[in-house]
Formats: structure tokens, sequence, C-alpha cells
């Protein structure tokens, strides 16, 4: 409405309202309606354009992505049966399905609205319409149409993931039979709607296995959205993973939907579990057993559909059974129906090569240095180092020395392994496997000065199983 010649709408003025970077396209044949449509829509978005001309509908969209489309039901004079709107909007709904079209008439025909809406008209106007009513329409359009294209490109990303994994776990590489366990879980559970618990220490894949859990799933075309809850704040919890409305709290300027929602139809990947406090670790369980989220700032519930994967590098287990438990007991049970153990890199030193060669050929293409090789000697100091950030340690190495390296083989110093002062597996003249366990598990109680829990830390063992360990060997 005006006053004092300034437009005011939902409470904003034409000087401090928002604009949002949506396209809209008004097309009618009166002059005098595009014009005030021009003048009403700019105060919200960034791009309007208007087009008299129903012919060049078709042109325009090939050239734009429109958000919304305002579009008139009667173009030839003396026409009022809306059938040339009726077709423009098929044409339109057939370039782009995405494209939000709000029809306008100056006759207020109940038949004529409905026959549009069954044909996918988002809305309808009468005119001659209010400012406020325009404005608020094209609106609810716009933020429909950019919702359904942010899950149309995510489909797309996930069916592009999913092509590229064709062939079984073509992204884990591995020929260690430590890793044998891994694979023959992933293929067993994929298929089912299992809830899978992934124990391992940091740097080590889990992402990579649930991933791969997911891409071979009944869910595969549908999202996987992973939450790490080890990055979230107690305060911002549950907004974050149930959502909230606008003006729950100082910020919520907008309705933002959680992403347990997001990921609903979907996997959801809670990495970092271990992390969370028992309030939380309640408020988690409460929405898992209902399946239902309630948004911060309302009761209404909204249930939820998701295929839950939890990783951690913790020991869930001893947390729960210890005197003082940090972890619910029920929680863990609601979500390790299977549970996969993925070995540390120190475990599975037959992978080191491969991954190396892998990473190489990757950075080598990055950062252009193709012809790239590494020395025999380099590869065994590599195979020798234990690598306590396990896999990612050794990929930033690689690509580390990629980018350092002036030479054409890399050498043992293009890693750094000495600067790092690395532990290194003991050189043994047997590979017995007790005799290699017992050096290994003697080496590292004797790194650690005899602290139980950090050697049981590194050698990815809880504190229960290193103690057997120790009693079997005499140690």
């Amino acid at each position: 409405m005006y006053h004092n010649g300034t437009i005011h709408t939902f409470g904003h003025t034409r000087a401090n309202m928002h604009k949002f970077d949506g396209k809209i396209l008004i097309v009618d044949d009166d002059q005098a309606v595009l014009y005030t449509a021009r003048m009403v829509l700019k105060q919200m978005f960034a791009h309007i354009s208007t087009e008299s001309s129903p012919s060049q509908i078709i042109p325009l969209l090939r050239q734009t992505a429109y958000d919304v489309v305002v579009l008139d039901m009667n173009f030839a004079q003396g026409k009022t049966s809306g059938q040339e709107g009726l077709f423009w909007l098929r044409e339109i709904l057939n370039l782009d399905p995405q494209t939000q079209v709000i029809v306008t008439t100056a006759y207020g025909d109940i038949e004529l609205a409905v026959s549009a809406m069954r044909e996918g008209a988002i809305d309808f106007l009468v005119k001659p319409w209010e400012k406020e009513k325009l404005l608020a329409t094209v609106h609810t359009a716009f933020q429909l149409s950019r919702t359904r294209r942010e899950v149309a490109q995510l489909r797309r990303r996930q069916q592009t993931l999913s092509q590229e994994l064709e062939t079984p776990f073509a992204a884990m590489i591995t020929r260690s039979p430590a890793m044998q366990p891994v694979l023959d879980a992933i293929q067993k559970v994929a298929e089912t709607e299992a809830n899978v618990l992934i124990l391992g220490e940091n740097g080590t894949g889990k992402e990579l296995v649930a991933r791969a859990i997911h891409c071979h799933s009944l869910r595969a075309a549908e999202a996987f959205i992973k939450i790490d809850l080890g990055a979230i704040t107690e305060t911002l919890f549950e907004s974050e993973l149930f959502g909230h409305t606008k003006g729950a709290f100082t910020g919520a300027v907008e309705d933002r939907a959680g992403r347990m929602e997001v990921a609903s139809g979907g996997t959801l990947l809670l990495d970092e579990i271990g992390n969370l406090s028992l309030p939380l670790q309640a408020k988690l369980l409460t929405a898992l057993q209902s399946k239902q989220v309630i948004p911060v700032g309302t009761h209404q519930p909204i249930h939820i559909d998701v295929r839950l994967i939890c990783a951690t590098n913790q020991p869930l287990h001893e947390l729960a059974a210890a005197p003082k438990p940090t972890f619910r007991q029920d929680l863990l049970y609601r979500i390790n129906t299977v549970e996969i153990f993925l070995p540390p890199l120190r475990a599975r030193r037959e992978d080191i090569s491969v991954l190396v060669a892998h990473f190489l050929r990757l950075y080598g293409k990055k950062y252009g240095k193709e012809t790239l090789q590494i020395s025999r000697k380099a590869m065994r100091q590599l195979e020798k180092y234990t690598w306590p950030g396990n896999v990612r340690e050794l990929q930033h190495a690689v690509e580390r020395a990629v980018i350092m390296s002036s030479h054409a083989t890399l050498e043992a110093a293009d890693f750094l392994l000495d600067h790092a002062q690395p532990t290194r597996l003991p050189d043994v003249e047997t590979y017995h496997m007790e005799t290699v366990e017992k050096n290994t598990l003697t080496e590292a109680i004797r790194k650690h000065q005899g602290n139980l829990s950090k050697a049981a830390q590194e050698l990815g063992l809880g504190r229960s199983t290193l103690y057997r360990k120790m009693k079997k060997y005499d140690l």
C-alpha cells in the first residue's frame, strides 16, 4: 500500500527490503500491468523481465532459467476463455518443469483457475491484484522453485556418485587381507535397512565405508547427508539436526529444515557420535525412536525416514559399560545392529604402496606432474612408517611431496618422515603373526612409557582387548 509516497510491504520499506537473487518473468499484453508489476517486484527481486508477446516466452526460457513466470491467461483482444494461457502454461512446464507459474486474469473464473492448477500452475491471481498479494504470491513461488531446484541438483549429484561406483567398492583401494571382512560386511549389509556402526581410528576411511554402503543400498538415488557431531555446539545441536522456524532465536531469519529432515528418504551419517554429551544423546535417541523431529520454535513434529550409519573412533562399548557411563547403553543398542571395524593403516601395510600409487596419479594430474615417480627406497620407508594419521596422513604426505618436489622421482626425504620423528614398526627377522603382534604391543607400550590407555589408542584396541593380549604374551 502507499503512504506518503513510500511503498510498505511486510514491514519493510523500499530502502531496506532484502532483495533475493531471483529471476522473475512477467508476461502480459497490458503495458500498464507490466510496468506496475516490475515496480512492485523489483523491491524484492534482483532480476525482473517483462514481455508483452507470448510468442517470446520459449526463446526467453531457453536463454534464462526463470524461477517464477507470472502469466496472463488471455492475450487476443476479446478473448476470455483462457485457452491461450493454458497453452503457454503447458509449453513453459514442458520446457522447464522446475519453473513455478502464477497465472493472472481479469476474470474471476473459478473453473479456469482449477484448470490452470491442474495443468501445473502454482497459484492464481485475479486482476486488479493488490501489490502485497502479488509480492507474497511471487515470493512463495520463488522459495518453492529454489527448493525444488536444489533437490533436483542433489539428486543429480547422488546419481553421478552412484554411476562412479558402478563396480563394487570401486572407490575403496585395498589389497590387504585385513580389509576383506570390511568388504564382506559392506556387501551383506548394504541392501538391508540395518543401522550400522563403523569403528576405527581417525583417517582410516569411515566416511568412505558409509558412502559405499549408501551407494549400494536401495536408497542410492536419495540423499546422503553427513553430520559431524563433534563440530556442533550444544546450543546449535537441535537447530542443526531438527531445524528451526523463523524467529525461534536470534539470527533465525527464516525457516530452516534440519539435516535429519533433509536426509529423510536417504542415508544419514552421524560422524563422531562418541563425542556427544549425555543430554544430547538423549535428544538424539528420542528422535531416532519416534522417527520424528520437532524444529526449534514449534511443537509440530515432522516424520523422518532415514537409514542410519554412525561412525566414531571412541570405544563406545567401554564408555557405556564404565562405572560412570559417558555413552548411553540404549543409544548404543539402537545404532549398532551391525558393527564394522576399520583397521588402521599400520595393520594393512599391503595397502600403502597401492594407496601411494593412487594418490601419486591423482595429485600428479592435479598439479601438472603426471610423470612423477617414487623410488623403491622411498616406498620401503613409507611402508615401515606407522602412519598414526592413517590414510588421511598418507594422502596429505603424498600431496605435499608432489607439490614441493622439483625432481622426476620422489625420495624418502620428500615426505619429511624424519622431520616428523615418526615411530617405525620394528624390523623383525620373522613374520610369524604372533611374534609380530607381540613385538608391536611391546613397542607401543614402551613408546607410551607404560600408559596403557595411550598404547591401546595407538594400536586401535580397547583397553580390555589390550589387557587380554598382554596376558596372552605375558607382557
